[in-house]
């Protein structure tokens, strides 16, 4: 979808890091925004920023493992916009923790934004992409959809299936004019880390601050750039878009050394507590 001028886009996630970088790229290309997020307060901040550009904008408080919630979005923005032409499906949150000592409900409240939330996105604006003539459907998935680290069992379980099912779907869409891109981003600067959950039940966890600071020197590409990779992308009809220098070398990587890969990673990416 290379004009992106007058279409219709849902951002979920919106309210920071990378959705709030996509919106705004896509709203100074000229497309109209459908920005969704569960918080309110970080909706206003990135709708604050694309006041003045000659597009319209809307803003959904919406809470992506719901099914329902998700629906509403869907009749609320053919309501308010007439159609749905790109959907971008970032919400996201992470869990850190051994996979043993994951307790129930943050591994189901993970997969409820994270892969469940992808399911109803595109499940809800398919039909409107279809009845529009065209579409473009981004999943965010993630360099730990291509690699499994410790730590990061219920993430990883996440975003393996979220690239799963966007490779199915591109599939099962070939022959329509609806395009469908899967997102790996390496280390990004957003607030992902900060919201996590670390629940520490092994004991072997360094607090969320140390997790955030060895975070915050591992990644080494801005939101912004982010936003106008994926947008690029869109632009160009990528199946799969990587993000980062980090991206690229661990999607390489595993290319390469699909079994020995972890011993190579261990070196350029310690997991906290994994020896314990």
């Amino acid at each position: 979808m290379r004009n992106l001028s007058g279409k219709v886009a849902v951002v979920t996630g919106a309210g920071s890091g990378i959705g709030r970088a996509v919106a705004g790229e896509l709203a100074r290309q000229g497309c109209h925004v459908a920005l969704a997020d569960v918080n309110e307060a970080g909706l206003a901040e990135t709708l604050q920023g694309l006041l003045g550009l000659p597009v319209t904008v809307t803003t959904h408080v919406v809470d992506v493992s719901s099914r329902d919630a998700v629906e509403r979005l869907a009749a609320e923005v053919i309501e308010r916009h007439g159609a749905a032409h790109l959907l971008i499906n970032n919400a996201g949150v992470a869990v850190a923790e051994r996979a043993e000592n994951i307790p129930y409900e943050d591994f189901e409240w993970l997969m409820g934004i994270n892969f469940w939330g992808v399911i109803y996105g595109c499940t809800a604006f398919l039909p409107h992409m279809r009845a529009a003539g065209e579409g473009h459907i981004v999943n965010i998935s993630s360099v730990f959809g291509l690699i499994g680290m410790p730590t990061q069992a219920a993430y990883n379980a996440s975003k393996f299936a979220v690239r799963g099912y966007t490779e199915a779907l591109d599939q099962e869409l070939e022959n329509t004019p609806i395009r469908v891109s899967c997102v790996c981003p390496g280390g990004i600067r957003t607030e992902i880390v900060r919201n996590a959950r670390v629940p520490g039940a092994s004991g072997a966890m360094p607090s969320k601050k140390e997790l955030a600071g060895t975070f915050d020197k591992l990644a080494r590409t801005s939101a912004e750039e982010a936003g106008a990779t994926i947008v690029r992308g869109i632009q160009n009809d990528r199946k799969r878009i990587l993000i980062g220098a980090d991206a690229r070398m661990i999607n390489l990587i595993v290319r390469l050394f699909p079994v020995a890969y972890p011993a190579l990673l261990r070196r350029l990416m310690p997991a906290p507590g994994i020896n314990k």
